[in-house]
């Protein structure tokens, strides 16, 4: 496994490789536009050149995170149209910076039967209108409200629904603490192995092309979204330390998203690995 971290990109998308050797990450997640916010200036040229230059010197496997204010799936349809044009535009983004992909939560619909179609064909435009090598990662989710993606199914779902031709650049973020509070068992060595056979059942471990590497502050099954610093939440280090020493994972990059404190995070992760 990877080991690195969500940096911040104050300053500059550039600016995200710095503070991840400074942290001691070894890949690297950046948000390539405001987070919280609809409206988004074009990338500079020049700094898109020094990105791509950064990722040059530094040799440093990259990703992106979508905005949160996407919702693929919104019952209101101007919510769906700018989460739509926002997910292709991030996507275009990732493009211009040589970024191999984008993780993406797939919204939330009280329907889910029409909430997982509507989530494919914003994918599927998304794709379209951005025809290159970067692929759109479904994130596990925790599954609050009537947020879709908190099933192992649903991802399957969603990815069958995209049309054949682009289903290939269609992949999987798996999030720990997600995953967990899902109701999904990583917490015995029984539970991880029979977690990580449904995922390859339903969905297949192909598909897994990155991990978000969370604690929870909440308990199983809780369907609340609540980091923890790894190893003081409800997963504890024992969880981590399959995860992190597990072979099938050997080269997927992993990235924490524990506010402010990813060179201690890190450290700790390190210090499981056998």
């Amino acid at each position: 496994m990877i080991l690195g971290a969500h940096e911040g990109i104050a300053g500059g998308v550039s600016t995200a490789f710095a503070r991840a050797e400074a942290d001691g990450a070894d890949c690297v997640q950046i948000f390539t536009r405001n987070a919280r916010g609809w409206a988004a200036k074009p990338l500079d040229p020049e700094e898109v050149a020094r990105f791509h230059a950064e990722a040059r010197r530094t040799g440093k496997p990259t990703a992106a995170h979508c905005t949160y204010l996407v919702n693929l799936c919104a019952s209101d349809a101007e919510i769906r149209r700018k989460s739509w044009d926002a997910l292709a535009d991030e996507l275009q983004r990732c493009e211009a910076l040589g970024v191999p992909s984008l993780v993406f939560h797939p919204g939330s619909r009280e329907d889910e039967r029409e909430g997982l179609k509507l989530v494919a064909e914003g994918m599927t435009q998304a794709l379209e209108r951005s025809p290159g090598p970067a692929a759109l990662l479904l994130e596990t989710t925790a599954g609050q409200g009537s947020s879709l993606g908190w099933r192992f199914e649903h991802l399957a779902a969603i990815r069958a629904a995209v049309p054949a031709r682009l289903r290939r650049r269609v992949g999987i973020c798996v999030d720990t603490c997600h995953v967990h509070a899902a109701g999904y068992d990583l917490l015995t060595e029984e539970g991880y192995e029979a977690t990580v056979a449904e995922l390859d059942r339903v969905a297949g471990l192909g598909l897994v092309k990155a991990f978000h590497l969370n604690d929870s502050k909440k308990e199983r099954g809780c369907r609340v979204d609540r980091h923890e610093h790894i190893g003081q939440g409800a997963l504890g280090e024992q969880v981590f330390r399959r995860l992190v020493n597990d072979p099938r994972f050997e080269s997927v990059p992993a990235f924490l998203e524990t506010d402010l404190r990813f060179k201690e995070n890190l450290e700790v992760l390190r210090s499981l690995l056998r």
